[in-house]
């Protein structure tokens, strides 16, 4: 099996089905046709700024899945059919597959170091086709002008440092109550760890109290629920709101 990156960016407009939608059903796809396995996706927030077209929040999706040798190229050619055709009018699509496996550990860092400069420069496309091509990382537009090739590479790079974005959706747990174990939670979703907003791991026994919308982040390449100290109850701890995880 061999290991990729996939991110589109820059696929909607206001009142479509957002990009997150689009990768989430491109990571389907691939396990629909026996092509490989995928992982859940992660949204990756690049840089707000006025010269910056983007549709309301400026941000890629990326998820990794492991591929047949044999159908990556069918895979390829596919997403490339797909954004064609899925994309929302007026959007720029872009298309980013990344093969890891071949990579050399410089070669990450500089992908890595492209992404942490889209969440702080403006990038011209330019820019991003010539590293594609340096990288041998399949980059592709599909509509408008294509700008999203940008985010695309960008999020691949967030992606692979192991250490940027939020995991798509979020997750709806049984229990009893609003306050459930660490253990709970693992067993019912794609959470690997839990740990506090300033650090600290918790337990599989620790007790946590559920928001309104509990949704993990990467962070040391793990799906990660970040949560801090309950005031209602000492012991127990709180989910983070969506305000808190905007940094991530």
């Amino acid at each position: 099996m061999e290991n990729i990156l996939l991110c589109i960016d820059d696929t909607d407009n206001i009142d479509s089905r957002g990009t997150g939608e689009l990768a989430t059903l491109l990571a389907g796809i691939i396990e629909e046709k026996k092509w490989g396995t995928s992982t859940p996706v992660t949204r990756h927030q690049l840089l707000i700024h006025p010269d910056i077209a983007y549709t309301s929040h400026n941000s890629s999706m990326c998820f990794t899945a492991k591929i047949n040798p044999e159908n990556l190229a069918d895979l390829t050619r596919f997403s490339m059919d797909f954004l064609t055709e899925e994309s929302a009018e007026g959007s720029d699509p872009g298309l980013c597959i990344v093969p890891l496996d071949k990579f050399k550990a410089e070669d990450k860092q500089e992908l890595i170091r492209f992404g942490h400069s889209a969440k702080q420069d403006v990038l011209q496309k330019d820019t991003a086709y010539s590293l594609s091509k340096k990288l041998d990382i399949h980059l592709s537009e599909h509509g408008g002008t294509g700008i999203g090739v940008i985010g695309a590479l960008a999020g691949t790079g967030l992606r692979l440092s192991g250490n940027d974005g939020r995991f798509r959706g979020h997750f709806k747990i049984d229990r009893q109550s609003d306050i459930v174990s660490v253990e709970q939670i693992r067993q019912q979703t794609h959470v690997e760890c839990a740990r506090s907003l300033d650090g600290e791991m918790l337990s599989d026994r620790e007790q946590i109290r559920l928001g309104e919308k509990v949704k993990s982040v990467l962070m040391e390449n793990r799906s990660t629920l970040l949560v801090f100290k309950d005031t209602k109850e000492p012991g127990v701890w709180q989910t983070c709101t969506k305000q808190q995880l905007k940094n991530y």
